[in-house]
């Protein structure tokens, strides 16, 4: 069993509260330090940051690159990890659950989490564990703070990377070619976003990609326009060809499995 934090060295509250969470559900991890925007100017960083929607924020490119270093670790693995950012809140059945999938490796990409947003889903579930199931997921929009990835996954989203670059839960979402699922009742949800289903925790959290950029975004020009009527497009046309088999719904979570 693999676990991987994502962690900025200065954000030492968030660590601390990710050590107490996982050590209580007796699931070893692995942090690796997050990368800042101070360490974009390393020539090693040099990627194609104009092949997205719009210009990234120096934040969102750091979050990015924090993605990519666990993506890289896991691509050269035999095994599939879990990969979460320091603001996850996982539930108390998580360790079941990654035990559990770890075992059938028939999947890229397996999202745990909710942010209260619709996702293209299956419409037939796959039991996944006593209390779980597992869907075919066809479309999400966002979300990368608790997700487990396979050797071949990671492998698939460092190709990509290699041409293109994007908010880290965009890359994921965009890339069709994974075979992911949506794990139910969902297993994770971000701090920010617990309250919305009815979660207390003692502690909150801002989001560290807009902490330090606040303000409006940068929608770039026409051609940077055109990707996005593009992206939207492709949506679309997915959301269309799986019609028959899929709908699109929020993912329930369970509150008194936190």
């Amino acid at each position: 069993m693999r676990c991987i934090v994502i962690n900025l060295a200065t954000a030492k509250q968030r660590m601390a509260f990710m050590s107490s969470q996982l050590e209580a559900l007796s699931i070893p991890f692995q942090r690796i330090e997050a990368v800042t925007p101070s360490d974009l100017p390393d020539p090693k960083y040099k990627l194609n940051w104009n092949s997205w929607e719009r210009p990234l924020k120096n934040t969102e490119k750091a979050c990015f690159l924090s993605h990519l270093a666990a993506w890289e670790q896991v691509a050269t693995d035999d095994h599939c990890a879990l990969i979460l950012e320091d603001d996850a809140l996982l539930s108390h059945q998580t360790k079941t659950v990654f035990q559990h999938l770890a075992t059938t490796g028939a999947f890229d990409h397996v999202t745990l989490e909710v942010r209260k947003r619709k996702k293209v889903v299956a419409k037939q579930k796959i039991s996944s564990g006593p209390s779980h199931s597992l869907l075919r997921l066809y479309q999400d929009r966002s979300g990368a703070a608790a997700y487990i990835l396979s050797p071949s996954g990671a492998r698939k989203l460092v190709e990509r990377s290699r041409k293109q670059t994007a908010l880290a839960d965009a890359m994921i979402c965009k890339s069709y070619e994974l075979k992911s699922f949506q794990i139910e009742p969902a297993c994770a949800v971000q701090l920010d976003r617990a309250s919305l289903y009815g979660i207390q925790s003692d502690f909150q959290t801002v989001s560290q990609i807009d902490i330090a950029q606040l303000g409006p975004k940068d929608k770039g020009g026409l051609h940077f326009r055109a990707r996005r009527v593009t992206a939207q497009l492709r949506m679309a046309i997915r959301k269309l060809r799986y019609a028959h088999v899929s709908e699109c719904r929020e993912i329930e979570l369970s509150s008194s499995d936190f």
